[in-house]
């Protein structure tokens, strides 16, 4: 079993953490900027595992894991980061896999160079993680689909060219009632709502998403009529194995700003250091992290491999999510005020963390999912 980066994973590493760090100086940002996204596309970060032949840079999920878990630790605004990872994973990775050659010819570069930024339309006010409540549905015309419904909490919805979104095509057809289909910002009938105001996460928008009788084209279709569950599980593959190796990242940066700060901070003649309560607050930050680190890099390895990885992504999903929420806390307690205070940039990961323990599955439904495959 080899634990080490190969020479390659280490300098791309290296490489995406050092260019982040030189293009992303700034703080989170208040809102979503296309400035900053197309610079993204520019260092590879939203074609990460896109096909080369698209402009993206072939990479299998633990090396796109290491781009991201770089991505994190080197840019302050993590909502950026979400909403690269949720931009390639949810919506570019479906179309490269499952779209049609005339429609990855039209929006895959675009979606890897930052030209194009996708939303990832899946959720209902009525149908979170229950997906077979969904009533967004899809009439059949000549030549395509009509979509009717509503999405909410569409991530980039609001700055959004192109949605990847599901519909119901055949409510008799059990697991095949869904089919997945790629819509133009810009066609008629899609209505995209206000801005949510978020707890956090405030460089990736989110709004509501209206079809009311949107066209979409048959050559605009993930896959076969039918195939919309299947092609929601290829994308949770993918973010659920890579996407949450941006909170490694920031819990890396985390661990080290408090580690600084401890062994500078003088309390009652003192290191904060020298505190055996303070020590252990820090070592139970890196013990998360590693151990999350550990089942994340299992995720990204079953799948690069082939093999089934619902077991291990709902452990990593769970393990990483939690974490961060934890290892945000406990760099709060470390700083006292200065972590409360918003110019020290520690308050905002906790803000930016709790979402994590929802999105992609909340953590009572990874616990669910991880229950199903023990048999229980």
């Amino acid at each position: 079993m080899e634990f080490g980066w190969s020479e390659d994973q280490r300098h791309r590493y290296e490489q995406t953490l050092a260019a982040t760090l030189d293009a992303f100086p700034g703080g989170n940002s208040p809102a979503f900027d296309r400035e900053n996204w197309c610079t993204a596309g520019k260092l590879g970060l939203l074609g990460a595992s896109l096909p080369v032949e698209y402009g993206g840079q072939g990479l299998g999920a633990l090396d796109t894991a290491l781009v991201f878990e770089a991505f994190g630790r080197g840019c302050l605004d993590t909502g950026l980061v979400f909403a690269a990872a949720a931009h390639l994973f949810a919506c570019a990775m479906p179309i490269a896999e499952f779209g049609s050659a005339t429609l990855r010819d039209r929006v895959l570069r675009a979606l890897s160079c930052g030209d194009l930024v996708a939303g990832n339309a899946m959720t209902e006010a009525d149908a979170g993680s229950d997906v077979a409540a969904m009533s967004t549905s899809a009439e059949r015309v000549d030549g395509g689909y009509l979509l009717n419904g509503t999405k909410t909490f569409v991530s980039n919805g609001p700055v959004a060219d192109v949605f990847v979104t599901y519909a119901v095509t055949d409510p008799e057809a059990g697991p095949f009632a869904t089919t997945a289909f790629v819509v133009d910002a810009t066609v008629p009938g899609v209505e995209i709502g206000t801005p949510l105001d978020k707890l956090g996460m405030d460089g990736c928008a989110a709004s509501s998403v209206t079809f009311d009788r949107a066209p979409v084209p048959d050559d605009a279709v993930l896959g076969a009529p039918g195939q919309g569950a299947m092609v929601f599980q290829h994308s949770m593959s993918w973010e659920r194995a890579c996407l949450f190796a941006l909170y490694l990242g920031v819990q890396d940066r985390l661990i080290e700003q408090s580690v600084r700060h401890v062994r500078a901070r003088k309390q009652f003649g003192k290191r904060l250091a020298e505190f055996q309560s303070v020590s252990n607050r820090i070592v139970d930050m890196k013990l998360r992290v590693e151990s999350a680190r550990l089942l994340l890099y299992r995720t990204c390895w079953a799948h690069d491999a082939g093999e089934p990885t619902v077991l291990f992504a709902a452990l990593s999903k769970l393990a990483t999510s939690e974490a961060a929420l934890a290892g945000a806390t406990d760099a709060i307690q470390l700083f006292g005020y200065r972590g409360y205070l918003r110019d020290q940039g520690i308050e905002a990961a906790l803000r930016d963390a709790v979402g994590g323990t929802i999105f992609s599955g909340t953590s009572d439904i990874q616990r669910q999912l991880i229950a199903l495959e023990m048999g229980l």
